[in-house]
């Protein structure tokens, strides 16, 4: 939920109710053990939840990342439509290159290891070396260890292997009216930029690249991040002509 913090304030501001979640197991919401509760579908079926609770009136939903993958398995459930779908810095599947080796080798260590060594010999020190400030450390580092290691496995192997179902996604948006926006920073890291805007196209979506900007733009550009998005909720408020 602390992804979106710098752009809640811009976004209330327009009159909205503005509602940023952690999934189950991240930092302060507790998750279980058992591994079925980490698939895709699963968390999927708790946004779907959240959506029946925040009614009567649909809600505009933006997913940022795995929340993407995760978000796109409530939307075709179709058991709660939301106003409007926005993926922001997420992909058509699972990640590949430089960032499926990060999430596969936090997989296969955190078993051997747990995330108290992983923080201390690897993150820690990579945070400390680019001038982040103690504060803000002290801030992710907490943030890290209070995700369930359990669920950082499961979401990991989530992200690993989640298959391509943008042309499914794309014929629901159609068959529904439901309007969508493919969102993310010009130097997006973990999925390529070319691949969001194709995305974007084979979902007929608007597209909107945020300068610089990569994988958070609503930390790093809060500002044309927020304008975005509200441009493109009261466009979507308005009736299809």
């Amino acid at each position: 939920k602390e992804d979106f913090l710098a752009v809640l304030q811009t976004l209330a501001a327009s009159g909205r109710r503005v509602v940023s979640i952690d999934m189950r197991g991240q930092y302060e919401s507790i998750g279980p053990d058992d591994e079925s509760a980490y698939t895709r579908a699963a968390l999927g079926e708790d946004i779907s939840v959240l959506l029946e609770a925040l009614g009567p009136d649909p809600a505009h939903l933006v997913a940022h990342s795995f929340g993407g993958l995760v978000c796109r398995e409530a939307v075709l459930a179709d058991r709660v439509r939301p106003a409007s779908f926005t993926l922001m810095s997420s992909g058509p599947a699972a990640v590949t290159g430089p960032t499926a080796d990060r999430a596969r080798a936090l997989r296969d260590a955190i078993p051997e290891l747990g995330m108290e060594t992983i923080w201390s010999i690897a993150l820690e020190p990579d945070y400390t070396g680019r001038g982040i400030q103690e504060e803000i450390i002290a801030f992710i580092k907490a943030r890290t260890l209070g995700n369930s290691e359990r669920g950082l496995i499961c979401m990991s192997n989530e992200i690993l292997t989640a298959p391509d179902r943008v042309d499914e996604l794309a014929k629901h948006c159609a068959g529904t009216g439901l309007r969508t926006l493919v969102l993310y920073g010009e130097d997006d890291d973990a999925w390529e930029p070319a691949a969001q805007a194709k995305m974007a196209e084979r979902l007929n979506a608007s597209k909107v690249v945020i300068p610089s900007a990569a994988h958070s733009p609503a930390w790093e550009a809060p500002e044309t991040t927020a304008a975005a998005l509200r441009a493109f909720w009261n466009q979507a408020e308005q009736p299809l002509r």
